[in-house]
């Protein structure tokens, strides 16, 4: 019944911006630091009457750089409005927000869709707002931390270009790169720095007009977003197959079971009775402030592949490894220019940096082998200096230790013997232990030179260059 139905997908997304204090007061904001419950609290996020909200001018200047960083129209103009709804947690009983005249309109994000190919997933709007509280249920009650309150956040609303959970999840995956590349949030979805709200209908495939639509909350993390995204596609799906109707309703997601669940009807935009905020002016963003910002933004993540593809002849895979983050790139970026060749750099950035701060849950900036150390040991392998299975020696030890390679490398002496007159003496001592394996050799096994390279292995403790040692025995041999 899948194969019938199209999935439309849109996703809105509440980021947390990475500013010292609240959207309208002066309280901290608790983007980087933790704070114990309603510690970061005053009259106005606190919801009192008689105060007044003031904008926050960093909050405006991120989500500039944003909508810069999404490709969007930046609105030289933009309004806030009050959104009315009564929660415990919303102590004003309305949050501001911007409704028809955003700050940010008008972009998109370049994706890969499935087979690969780039996939342009539109960005209808995005605008600045302020956070509610948060409540903790336990049993019969319920607590209230209004630290929360009044946090800058900035919501954005794709268009419902989406085909499936994976373009949803690669949206996702780009975007937050992109907010994190130019610090305008951590979007660490654990701490609520980035949540997401799924919109999804299915309609007949080939038909234009869209079917019910309905939304899914309590999404924790990438992959519950996929994961909800595929169980309410195919629960969907065998719905209208079988002539049943799909009712307009907010849905949660349970993790426990890997099912949605009714939460309730969902709203429509007149039940929150949008009207512009009568305590706040119209925000004005000059010209000048704009062009600032972008002569400002860094080369960003898709510019770095291209670079990186073009430049380096990376792979694309490669390319996309080494933008994972800005501090990877910076990371990779250095090991360059302490002399590292890209390909050699990009393949252990990958496999084994990343793969060991994986393990250890951290992140690059705290891995004990830096960018210079990589370069070092990278010439070294180049140069014949060590063997790359001494380098993995090499490299485990720095990593255990926190030594310089340098260090290492000099103090072990773990250097490869190179000199061709040392080597050509252990190769004539070889052939003349194993004549029969020379002659092999000669008659056209290219394997049986591995029996005299063992030898000398033995003789040099394993410190014989085996490139160099390869040419000689091939010099020697071919001559007999």
């Amino acid at each position: 019944m899948i194969n019938e139905f199209e999935p439309v997908i849109g996703l809105e997304i509440h980021l947390q911006l990475n500013t010292k204090s609240k959207m309208f007061c002066a309280c901290p904001s608790g983007a980087k630091t933790a704070l114990a419950p309603n510690t970061a609290l005053c009259p106005l996020c606190a919801g009192l009457p008689g105060t007044l909200p003031a904008v926050n001018k960093e909050a405006v200047i991120l989500a500039v750089k944003a909508g810069l960083g999404l490709n969007a129209k930046i609105n030289r103009k933009s309004v806030f409005a009050r959104k009315n709804y009564f929660y415990p947690d919303l102590p004003k009983g309305y949050q501001i927000t911007q409704d028809d005249k955003p700050v940010v309109e008008h972009g998109f994000v370049e994706i890969a869709a499935e087979g690969g190919a780039p996939k342009k997933i539109n960005i209808t709007r995005a605008h600045l707002e302020e956070d509610a509280g948060k409540s903790f249920h336990a049993g019969d009650y319920s607590l209230i931390d209004l630290n929360r309150s009044g946090v800058p956040l900035l919501e954005i609303v794709s268009a419902p270009d989406m085909r499936t959970a994976q373009e949803a999840y690669n949206y996702l995956t780009s975007l937050k790169s992109i907010m994190q590349w130019l610090d305008i949030s951590g979007a660490d979805m654990e701490k609520g720095e980035l949540r997401v709200d799924v919109n999804l209908s299915l309609r007949p495939k080939g038909a234009e007009k869209f079917g019910t639509r309905i939304e899914i909350k309590n999404l924790n993390s990438f992959k519950a977003v996929k994961e909800a995204l595929a169980y309410e596609i195919t629960r969907q799906a065998q719905v209208l197959g079988s002539g049943g109707q799909i009712a307009q309703q907010t849905m949660l997601w349970n993790e426990d079971t890997g099912a949605t669940e009714a939460m309730r009807t969902k709203e429509t935009a007149q039940e929150y009775r949008y009207f512009p905020e009568p305590d706040l002016p119209p925000l004005i963003i000059e010209e000048t402030l704009v062009e600032e910002i972008k002569k400002s933004l860094p080369p960003l993540p898709a510019q770095k592949r291209a670079f990186y593809t073009e430049q380096y002849g990376l792979s694309a895979y490669d390319a996309g490894v080494m933008t994972l983050s800005k501090e990877i790139s910076s990371f990779f970026d250095d090991a360059l220019k302490h002399g590292a060749s890209p390909k050699a750099a990009a393949n252990w950035i990958a496999t084994d940096i990343l793969g060991k701060l994986n393990a250890e849950n951290k992140e690059i900036t705290q891995s004990p082998v830096k960018a210079a150390d990589l370069a070092d040991l990278i010439k070294y392998i180049e140069t014949g200096k060590i063997s790359g299975k001494m380098a993995k020696d090499i490299f485990a030890q720095a990593w255990a230790s926190g030594k310089p390679i340098k260090e290492l490398v000099e103090t072990s002496g773990a250097s490869q013997i190179s000199d061709e007159a040392q080597l050509e003496g252990w190769a004539k001592e070889a052939i003349a232990q194993n004549p029969k394996a020379a002659a092999e050799f000669k008659a056209g096994n290219a394997k049986a030179v591995g029996a005299l390279m063992g030898i000398v292995m033995k003789l040099s403790k394993g410190k014989a260059n085996p490139a160099v040692l390869n040419k000689i025995f091939e010099k020697l041999i071919n001559g007999l």
